[in-house]
């Protein structure tokens, strides 16, 4: 198939390996599955390949579906749920291997190769040295194993190679990249049945595609230098290839590659840690891949910022990715996880952020004041895990140098004389039932007017004492809907602290 954007029923297929962590990549490859068998009525198979069993991590396979699920995205067979094409694990399917690497090799496509680990380096330290393309120098092409075993550098732990084409080149068409072509002369003959048994990757993916009927492979440009290989074993088994799209590399903020030491965005459930809300993660994975028009925007080109799965579905277009590596915008993410989490209800936005409160120690089910912080702080909010730090003076006593209780301008004793008037004006509020934030604020500012306190400037030095005063912070939610929230006992003993703080300063510098 060429085709770009395809129209009949697809199925396709994401291939993870459990070997650790989900990688942002593998999502963003079953994002773009998933867009595509929903689009044309197609189906979307899971299927795990896990013949590498060195790098085998138990739990492994349960994160991948964990991390898919999290994000919303839903397939239709695979290990966890079955299907006509089961089983869907490739240690399940050893014995389908052996049988066509078995036919590549009676064919004389395909041939066993008895060089030991320690000849194969030597063989890549002297192509290096001679600055030529690694590639397997065929030593064993033609071959009997009794032939082999007199030269040196043999093991009886066979594997078995692809034998691929001395001349021409081998071309296929990517739906995103075009027309891509390789010279057979510079191809290495790959491995394709290990010495244990195990098929590697370039035997069962393509055996496997060709047996569940996969239509379209979608997976990451790392991928791009397989895909001749791949084409070799199809032809050499007299089979049609699926059509073939390598997704772009993802890329840091410089445009490098991304490395997981240095990256831990790398792994999917960083964003989960860091509080990311689902559908804006995939909101923000869509814009990589998507362009979703702006049906509110008459301009043409202008893209919808704000959009879910079904969006993503209905403009979908397979040959519009573009090679070019996508560059990922943490602070884009920040912003856009912000939208979402200024959208979402009070009390969903709760049940999202007890589990962080619980985690950093805030036992929030009961505290009457929780709900009413959170609703200050949802605008200021761009990631869950942000929320203790945000809403911890609401609950706990924070810990302050003096100095923070003296404006710019101020000397101690003045900050101490505004202090002293502000205990004074919420004892006041409390006493006639006025702790509310209009209440606060009539009071406030009418004891601003009195002291002669008319400009914004030196308003906002007596209201900058009382918040360092009340919270410990400069800088809080809106100052008079902190103190209603506060209430008034938490309030009156925190400005009696303050005060002792500023009395006691005072008192040392005369020292």
């Amino acid at each position: 198939m060429t085709e770009r954007t395809p129209s009949a029923p697809v199925r396709v297929r994401l291939a993870p390996s459990p070997t650790g962590f989900v990688h942002i990549g593998n999502v963003l490859v079953a994002l773009v599955d998933a867009a595509i068998a929903r689009q044309t009525g197609g189906r979307f198979v899971i299927r795990i390949e896990d013949t590498d069993q060195r790098r085998f991590v138990e739990g492994a396979e349960d994160l991948i579906y964990t991390s898919l699920r999290w994000l919303g995205i839903e397939w239709d067979e695979g290990p966890d749920r079955g299907g006509p094409y089961a089983p869907y694990r490739q240690s399940e399917r050893l014995p389908l291997y052996r049988e066509h690497a078995e036919r590549l090799v009676a064919q004389g496509d395909a041939y066993r190769c008895w060089c030991s680990p320690d000849r194969l380096e030597r063989m890549r330290q002297a192509q290096q040295a001679a600055k030529q393309p690694p590639k397997y120098d065929r030593r064993c092409l033609g071959l009997t194993e009794d032939e082999r075993r007199n030269l040196d550098g043999y093991t009886s732990n066979s594997v078995v190679r692809v034998r691929m084409l001395d001349t021409g080149t081998t071309a296929f068409t990517d739906p995103i990249r075009g027309t891509v072509a390789f010279e057979n002369s510079l191809l290495d003959d790959r491995v394709l049945l290990k010495s244990d048994g195990f098929p590697t990757y370039n035997l069962a993916v393509v055996v496997d595609d060709h047996v569940m009927g996969i239509t379209h492979v979608v997976r990451g440009e790392e991928w791009l230098p397989s895909t001749p290989a791949h084409l070799r074993v199809y032809d050499a088994l007299g089979w049609e290839p699926p059509a073939i799209a390598h997704t772009p590399l993802l890329l840091n903020a410089d445009r490098g590659k991304i490395s997981k030491r240095r990256h831990p965005w790398a792994n999917m459930q960083w964003f989960r840690d860091e509080g990311f809300l689902p559908e804006a993660v995939l909101n923000y994975l869509g814009n990589l891949i998507a362009f979703v028009p702006d049906p509110e925007n008459a301009t043409p080109g202008v893209a919808r910022e704000l959009f879910g799965f079904e969006d993503l579905v209905a403009h979908f277009d397979l040959g519009a990715i573009g090679p070019s590596g996508k560059v990922v915008d943490l602070d884009r993410l920040d912003w856009l996880n912000g939208q979402y989490v200024r959208r979402l209800s009070l009390e969903d936005l709760a049940t999202r952020v007890t589990p962080y409160m619980a985690a950093a120690g805030f036992e929030v089910g009961s505290l009457p004041t929780f709900r009413s912080a959170l609703a200050l702080e949802q605008e200021r909010i761009k990631r869950l895990r942000e929320a203790p730090e945000a809403l911890a003076f609401f609950f706990r006593d924070e810990e302050y140098a003096s100095t923070t209780l003296v404006p710019r301008g101020l000397s101690s004793a003045q900050a101490l004389d505004l202090l002293v008037g502000a205990t004074d004006v919420c004892l006041a509020a409390a006493g006639a039932n006025e702790w509310t934030v209009a209440g606060l604020e009539e009071r406030f500012r009418a004891h601003a007017e009195s002291l002669g306190l008319v400009t914004g400037k030196l308003r906002g030095q007596l209201f900058g004492v009382i918040r360092v005063a009340a919270t410990g912070r400069t800088a809080t939610p809106p100052l008079f809907d902190t103190l209603a929230v506060l209430g008034p006992e938490v309030v009156a003993r925190r400005l009696a602290t303050a005060r002792a703080i500023l009395e006691d300063s005072i008192l040392v510098a005369v020292q």
